[in-house]
Order: C-alpha cells, then structure tokens, then sequence
C-alpha cells in the first residue's frame, strides 16, 4: 500500500528560478559528451580502504559517478556503485535489494559503509541508514530534497509520470525529514537549479551538517569544490 511521506510544515518552498535549470540543461550535455568519464581528480587524501557507496540520482546510473568513484579509489577507498541499474524511482523492495550488495560489501570489506547519495540516491541513502544503521558509518547527500515541499524542485512531475504515484505517497513507508541514527552530511549550493537549496541543505534538527558547495545540481559528482566536501565529510 502507498504511504504518505511525512512531511513537518516547517519550510515554505519553490523550485529554483528557470534561468537556474537552464544552465543545468548546458552542464548536462557537457556530461553526456563524456567529461563524466573523465580521469581521477589529484587528491592528497588516504581512505585507508574504507568502504563506500554511491548512489545515483533520479534517472541516473551508476556510469553517472564513474568520475566521482575514480577519485574516492585513489584517494585510497573502497568504492561501489549501487548496482541497480537506472535509478527509476522509489521501490517498495529498495530496502532489501540494497541489502544483498551490502552483503558483497560486508564480505569483502568488513565494516559500515559510507552511503553518497545524488539527489534522490540520497534520499534512498538515508531511508535504508534508518532500516539499517548497524550497516552504514555516515550518510552524504548532495542537493537531496529531504527537507520541506518536495515538489521544491523541476524534478517532481518526470517522477509522477514514470512512477504512477504522486511524489509524496510512495510504495515504502518513509519520513523524510527524520534523521538517520548515523552521522548526516548535506551537500548543498545556492547554485542548484534542480532543487531548492534549503530543501537540500535541511533544517538543523533534520541532519548533523550542512556544506556548502559552489557547484550546481549536475556538477555535484564532478566539481573539485563538491568531491573536496565529499572528502572532508568522509574523514570527519
């Protein structure tokens, strides 16, 4: 049975101006022409082989974090894709087929893992840190609309069309604002032409820490000033 998504009335928002999603449209065929399969980034940082995950945002794969994941290996982490294919949507067995590739991770590395989430990866991120706490070390999300309207975004209406249900009644019981028993990290940038900024940034209560970053929403995975956040919240 779809559930409502529990919602606090605690922030009144709207969706970034046009000529903000417009330079996110120009970014994304630079993506798409391959800049994403680029080379690693130089980074002077030591993992030391931790595990950590990364989740794509709506519509994405994980070829869309290749760049991403190629820079977390050499700053020396254990890094994986999610392994679902094209991120669709929400699913009422996202829970347990996270499970079985956390069961991979686990044989092979251990210990807790570090969940990055894109977008709605990280909504997902922090809805299976609430299920699964004992599995995850921290959560990271960069531009996830956790926090208030959640149709603060232009991403809203592709999701009810592709998923046959309205954005806040979804097919796995969740609370979006409630923050998972693990320690929080949001990304989030006053640039973001897909998201609202303080839907991503989330109100105190609702997350440990909120950074900042310059980028916009596609270049979250890619701009050095993002992967340097990412880095710092995975050492903290």
């Amino acid at each position: 049975m779809d559930r409502v998504v529990n919602l606090l009335p605690t922030q009144s928002l709207s969706a970034p101006p046009l000529g903000a999603l417009l330079r996110e449209v120009r970014v994304l065929a630079d993506l798409r022409r391959g800049w994403r399969y680029g080379p690693a980034l130089n980074v002077d940082h030591d993992g030391g082989m931790k595990p950590v995950m990364v989740l794509p945002g709506f519509l994405a794969s994980d070829g869309a974090t290749v760049m991403l994941r190629r820079t977390l290996r050499s700053a020396n982490y254990m890094t994986y894709g999610w392994g679902q294919g094209r991120n669709f949507g929400v699913r009422a067995d996202i829970i347990d087929r996270l499970d079985r590739k956390m069961d991979r991770i686990e044989r092979e590395c251990g210990e807790p893992v570090a969940l990055i989430g894109w977008s709605l990866g990280g909504l997902i991120a922090r809805e299976y840190a609430k299920h699964r706490p004992g599995r995850v070390s921290r959560v990271i999300t960069m531009g996830s609309p956790f926090s208030g309207d959640l149709r603060a975004n232009h991403a809203w209406r592709l999701y009810e069309l592709i998923n046959r249900h309205p954005v806040d009644r979804t097919p796995l019981p969740v609370n979006l604002t409630e923050k998972p028993p693990v320690p929080t990290f949001a990304l989030w940038s006053e640039n973001d032409g897909v998201v609202a900024p303080a839907a991503s940034r989330g109100l105190p209560h609702e997350r440990d820490h909120a950074l900042q970053v310059a980028c916009g929403h596609m270049g979250f995975t890619t701009s050095p000033d993002s992967i340097d956040a990412i880095l710092k919240a995975l050492e903290a």
